[in-house]
């Protein structure tokens, strides 16, 4: 397929400034404003989840809602360095290994999820050990919450003109402004809103409210883990790889190495929820 004369993409790319605003040197970005909603969604959804009894049966719930707000602070230090130190580390590590510099720049772009998914981890054990709930009950809050925060930061690399598809001959394809091969392309930060986004929240949601996913320890995090694991491995397919890392064994992207272990680690987490009592 010759891309290059392929017709050109039949939807145009939205005209939208990817800074909502600025104020002098101050600029707010729909990036930053999409993992600060996705943050304050998350926070409120877990202290509807903690306040509905009806939804842990028999279980005394993960944190009351004093601790969720407490709980908050330390998950916004655990995404943005876990993501900022993930990116650094999985992506561009002698990049930043010349230029440590430029680790704090972070509002030139570049975050991980795997990084800032380890990040939540963290803080989730440690603030877990403090208050006395296990890693999996609380692991298993942020699995119902974060969803929503996932797919507003993708429409954010939507807007961005980042992270683009792969090459496409489809009638939804679309030419991204910063693309200097100006190629119609899969828009798979859009598919990775829905599957990362929608639908993971959808399927843990319909696990909380319908099958009692909160009343086994590990199974609402084990759907999240297995359920996004499966997603991103799926959208890298569609989705260009990091033009500085390629592919290994001439189909693996970044993305589908460090989405494998997170399958695994969802498996397991919904196998040993079927022998945590109700």
């Amino acid at each position: 397929m010759n891309f290059e004369a392929a017709t050109p993409a039949v939807l145009p790319f939205p005209p939208v400034d990817p800074v909502l605003f600025e104020i002098g040197p101050f600029a707010l970005r729909w990036y930053a404003l999409a993992y600060i909603a996705g943050l304050l969604f998350a926070s409120w959804y877990m202290k509807r989840l903690v306040s509905s009894p009806r939804l842990w049966g028999q279980v005394k719930p993960s944190m009351s809602v004093p601790q969720v707000d407490d709980f908050f602070l330390w998950s916004v230090l655990g995404v943005v360095l876990g993501g900022r130190l993930g990116y650094v580390l999985f992506y561009k590590p002698l990049h930043y290994l010349a230029n440590p510099h430029e680790i704090l720049m972070m509002w030139d772009g570049g975050m991980s999820f795997h990084g800032g998914f380890l990040g939540v981890v963290a803080v989730c054990y440690f603030y877990g050990r403090r208050i006395g709930t296990s890693l999996d009950r609380m692991l298993d809050l942020g699995a119902a919450s974060v969803p929503v925060g996932l797919g507003l930061g993708r429409l954010a690399n939507f807007i961005n003109s980042e992270l683009w598809g792969r090459p496409a001959d489809l009638p939804w394809a679309f030419v991204f402004p910063l693309d200097q091969l100006q190629l119609p392309r899969h828009p798979s930060q859009l598919y990775e809103a829905v599957l990362e986004g929608l639908f993971l929240f959808i399927a843990v949601r319909i696990a909380t409210h319908r099958h009692g996913a909160l009343q086994h320890a590990g199974r609402a995090s084990g759907i999240f883990a297995l359920g996004y694991g499966l997603s991103r491995i799926l959208v890298e397919f569609f989705r260009e790889p990091d033009p500085f890392l390629g592919t290994f064994a001439g189909f693996l992207t970044m993305g589908m190495i460090l989405s494998l272990p997170l399958c695994l680690v969802g498996v397991w987490l919904l196998l040993r929820s079927r022998h945590d009592p109700a």
